[in-house]
């Protein structure tokens, strides 16, 4: 897909950033995804935390329960890719920081 940029992909961004809250989110995600498409989701999401922490593709297949293929994939899409993994990991490093 060269332009992923659909306005379907836009209309769930935007929804996406409606929830005004965890619990909000968590029960729009539930409604819109299968158990299984949420646990992919965190287990890519938990994937992207560990590589930026500087674990070895053997520690984060065995704690995110993932192949080394999948980490390779999403090692790519966080050097390669939009920058969308690193602004988020950089906005959770502050809301931590801001929240001690």
């Amino acid at each position: 897909m060269n332009n992923y940029r659909t306005k379907k992909l836009k209309r769930l961004a935007t929804a996406l950033l409606i929830a005004k809250d965890e619990t909000q989110m968590l029960n729009f995600l539930r409604d819109l995804c299968t158990l299984e498409e949420l646990e992919e989701l965190g287990s890519r999401f938990q994937v992207v935390e560990l590589l930026a922490a500087g674990k070895s593709y053997r520690e984060i297949a065995k704690l995110a329960k993932v192949s080394t293929t999948t980490i390779t994939r999403i090692s790519h899409w966080l050097v390669h890719g939009e920058g969308g993994y690193r602004a988020v990991l950089s906005k959770l490093k502050k809301s931590k920081k801001s929240a001690k």
